[in-house]
C-alpha cells in the first residue's frame, strides 16, 4: 500500500465536523431525555425517599456528562475548535450560555439541591416516625419550615438553569443546521 493511500484511511480524523455533529447531538439528546423524560418518570414511579436517593446519584453524573459533551462539542467546532468559535460569536454565545448553566449546576446548584433534598427527606422520616406527625402539618418546627423552603428553591434554580441550557443548546442547533449544505 502506498503512503498516500494509508493517509487517506485516516482522513476522517482530520475533519472535526462529523465528531462535532455527534457530540452536539448527544448533548442535545441527553439534555432532553434527562429534563423531560427520566426525571418525570422517576418522580411518578418512585417513593420520595427512593426518588431522592436516585436523583442524588443521577444528577451529578448528568451534570458531569453535560459538561464533558459541551467541552467535546467546543473542541470539535469546525474547522479549528475553540479558535473558530472566537470568530463565530453567534455560535459562541449559545455555547457560552450552556457552559455557564452547566458549570453553575455542576458546582453550585446541583450539590446544593442534593444536600437540601437529603436533609429534607431525613427530616420527613424523623418527623413521621419519631413524632408521629405528617410532613404537611401546619405546626411543624421552624427548622422543618426552613428546610421545606430551601429544597424547592435550590431545586427550582437547578431546573431553570437546566432549561436555559436546553434552550441554548437548541438555539445553537438551529444555527448549526442553518449552515449544513446537502448538495
Amino acid at each position: 500500500m502506498a503512503l498516500p493511500t494509508i493517509l487517506h484511511l485516516f482522513s476522517p480524523f482530520k475533519n472535526p465536523a462529523p465528531y462535532h455533529l455527534l457530540t452536539y447531538s448527544t448533548l442535545l439528546g441527553t439534555s432532553l431525555y434527562q429534563a423531560f423524560i427520566l426525571t418525570k418518570v422517576c418522580y411518578k414511579a418512585l417513593s420520595p425517599s427512593s426518588f431522592t436517593t436516585l436523583q442524588k446519584r443521577v444528577f451529578p453524573a448528568y451534570f458531569i456528562l453535560q459538561t464533558l459533551l459541551l467541552l467535546l462539542t467546543t473542541v470539535t467546532f469546525p474547522p479549528s475548535g475553540p479558535v473558530s468559535l472566537i470568530h463565530e460569536k453567534g455560535d459562541g454565545i449559545p455555547l457560552g450560555i450552556v457552559s455557564l448553566m452547566a458549570i453553575l449546576n455542576l458546582f453550585i446548584y446541583g450539590p446544593r439541591t442534593g444536600r437540601t433534598m437529603v436533609e429534607r427527606i431525613h427530616q420527613v422520616v424523623d418527623l413521621e416516625t419519631r413524632d408521629g406527625r405528617k410532613f404537611n402539618e401546619v405546626n411543624v418546627s421552624v427548622e422543618m419550615q426552613a428546610k421545606k423552603k430551601a429544597s424547592p428553591r435550590a431545586h427550582a434554580m437547578c431546573i431553570h438553569l437546566n432549561l436555559l441550557a436546553v434552550l441554548a443548546t437548541g438555539w445553537y442547533g438551529v444555527r448549526l443546521a442553518s449552515r449544513l449544505d446537502f448538495q
